[in-house]
């Protein structure tokens, strides 16, 4: 499943369905599902796996990929309430990160693009890494700023996005092109 999971989600998937239809009561096998689900799609199984994983092991690593599968179907609310776990205060910038942008994500589904802003400035925007984390910020950031109408701000952050992005992970630069055209 681990092989198959960037590439063919469903197939991996379907690994760890065989995986915990013979050893359900390891965490790791539920973890597993749990990605797998998560990665094909399914986040409402998704979602069960992690709990499941997370009652048998006690692990807070898989709490932002929980909370966005409380987002994908469709409890936001929820999702900020996993996004206030104590816990989070432990995590290590890249995770701290995932739970801040889901945290982002939630506030704008409930149509809080203020709050939405507010979380994300919270975070490290300004951090001299240029790990993904950091770029997937910044993005999400700029992408919020021109939800809420702050058009030249986003612009700024589209292109401080892109600035860092060297692996191409984001259309930061084509964002930046297109309210460029829209401004002028």
């Amino acid at each position: 499943a681990g092989h198959l999971i960037d590439d063919e989600p469903e197939v991996a998937y379907q690994h760890t369905l065989a995986a915990k239809a013979r050893a359900s009561r390891i965490g790791v096998v539920r973890e597993a599902a749990g990605e797998a689900a998560y990665a094909a799609g399914h986040y409402a199984e998704a979602l069960a796996e992690l709990r499941a994983a997370k009652r048998i092991n006690g692990a807070t690593a898989y709490l932002p990929i929980m909370a966005d599968c409380l987002r994908a179907v469709g409890r936001p609310q929820e999702a900020l309430k996993l996004a206030k776990s104590p816990s989070i205060a432990k995590f290590a910038p890249a995770a701290k990160a995932e739970m801040t942008l889901v945290e982002a994500g939630a506030r704008r589904d409930l149509g809080q693009l203020e709050a939405a802003l507010a979380t994300l400035e919270a975070s490290p925007l300004m951090s001299r890494s240029r790990e993904s984390w950091v770029v997937r910020l910044r993005y999400a950031y700029a992408d919020t700023l021109l939800a809420a109408g702050r058009e030249r701000d986003a612009l700024a952050w589209f292109h401080r996005t892109h600035a860092i992005d060297s692996d191409q992970i984001t259309d930061a630069a084509e964002r930046a092109d297109e309210l460029e055209r829209g401004l002028h």
